[in-house]
């Protein structure tokens, strides 16, 4: 998720023609992408502070190694959903059976569900990693947790929040207007960091003062999944925006200054 993860600046997006009827289906469907989506988006963050429950499902593997296994599988799936679904040719494919203005709707729809799928078989592992029992460090740790999320949010309206859930797409499909891509930014954040939402979420998992292995391993599997996205993120973002795009690569840093 960084300051243009799926705007394209190629071809501006050819919204074709619909009925009222149509188009309000296909409004009617972003509204509850976003729904689905965020509800996803939210139990993931509430499960890595403990804040939500994790592994509802009653299911439990017989061995620490086949939960293990599972946990892994899990986290294969939402990777394949997020990187195989942004993929520019993935994305001309879906449009030839749906609207491209319901396209990111799409995206947006599968993300929710895979990260729900995630966390309810999530399987539970033994043991606790850490547990912090000074009131001062918890208030610290719970504050970057809160901090972190919030900078991410931010993140998401510094580029276009609407635009990166799919909403502005059908709401200009519904309004029967042509859809014109957006451009580069470069504000606020990222002018300092080209994956500000990448490090929200970074920042976010890890600074919990309990950690689980349960919530270790999600914690793991998920850093693992951002650091192999980004590189996917940052070839399309090269096809995109070229060498606006490679002097700004070698112009920011991918998360904080001076550091990475």
């Amino acid at each position: 998720m960084s300051n243009s993860i799926e705007l394209t600046a190629d071809n501006e997006m050819a919204f074709e023609s619909g009925g009222l009827l149509k188009r309000t289906s296909v409004m009617t469907y972003g509204l509850l992408a976003y729904v689905v989506g965020c509800t996803g988006l939210f139990w993931l963050i509430l499960g890595f502070g403990g804040l939500a429950p994790v592994g509802l499902s009653g299911y439990v593997a017989e061995s620490t190694a086949a939960a293990a296994l599972i946990n892994i599988a899990l986290i294969v799936l939402f990777a394949v959903q997020h990187t195989v679904m942004a993929r520019p040719a993935f994305k001309k494919w879906l449009s030839r059976f749906i609207p491209a203005a319901a396209e990111r709707s799409s995206f947006m729809m599968m993300s929710g569900v895979v990260s729900i799928i995630a966390v309810y078989y999530w399987q539970a592992l033994p043991g606790t990693v850490w547990s912090v029992e000074n009131s001062a460090t918890q208030i610290i740790l719970w504050s970057l947790y809160a901090l972190a999320w919030v900078y991410l949010l931010l993140a998401t309206f510094v580029t276009n929040h609407f635009e990166l859930m799919g909403l502005r797409q059908v709401y200009l499909y519904f309004r029967n207007k042509p859809y014109q891509s957006l451009p580069f930014t470069r504000k606020f954040m990222y002018r300092y960091s080209r994956h500000p939402m990448m490090l929200g979420f970074l920042v976010g998992m890890w600074s919990v003062p309990d950690m689980s292995v349960t919530r270790l391993s999600m914690a793991v599997l998920f850093s693992v999944y951002i650091f192999i996205g980004i590189a996917f993120e940052e070839r399309d973002l090269k096809k995109n925006f070229g060498d606006t795009y490679r002097k700004y690569k070698k112009e920011i840093a991918a998360f904080v200054p001076g550091i990475y």
